[in-house]
């Protein structure tokens, strides 16, 4: 028979972590908590559980449609409306595509089709080595500075296709 003390211990330890004994569930929950449950805090939410996971896999959309009591196709929508939100594992490095209209007209097309050709994947893969992830954004807002690509989070401008091979290859020489 346990002590009084020593389940008042197990009580205060399971009190710590989420039922799934993922401690990152716990991290929502705080977030979530943190916006009173309100559905207009989807896009903080799912910010937070992408620097948590990683990327948005189906049972964490599911949990925080429960949590936020939204359907899970408005969830599921906004996570793969926006460029930054990912579905699926990253690489070690991410090159991100603007195709909006401004950087299209300027040649980001050109852009995307020597990445792809370089890399052996298409827009949305990530190579066989699980180093670049290649991607396209509808716009990124950069459009001053068209064609524009993200490396790695820092957006690039005035991209010619080679210059964006010569970011690629870099990576590859790693």
């Amino acid at each position: 028979m346990q002590s009084p003390t020593t389940t008042k211990q197990s009580k205060a330890a399971s009190a710590k972590e989420h039922p799934s004994g993922d401690r990152r569930f716990k991290t929502l929950d705080m977030t979530m908590k943190r916006y009173q449950y309100k559905p207009d805090a989807l896009i903080e939410v799912l910010h937070k559980a992408q620097e948590s996971f990683g990327y948005l896999e189906e049972d964490v959309l599911t949990y925080i449609a429960r949590g936020l009591k939204l359907p899970l196709s408005k969830v599921y929508g906004t996570a793969t409306f926006y460029h930054l939100f990912s579905l699926k594992p990253n690489g070690a490095h991410t090159c991100v595509v603007c195709l909006g209209t401004a950087c299209y007209v300027k040649g980001s097309n050109k852009v995307a089709e020597e990445l792809e050709k370089e890399l052996g994947i298409k827009m949305g893969e990530t190579t066989a080595d699980g180093q670049i992830s290649l991607m396209a954004a509808r716009c990124i807002g950069a459009c001053g500075i068209a064609p524009a690509v993200v490396f790695d989070g820092t957006v690039a401008g005035k991209q010619e296709p080679e210059m964006a091979l010569t970011k690629v290859k870099e990576w590859e020489a790693e």
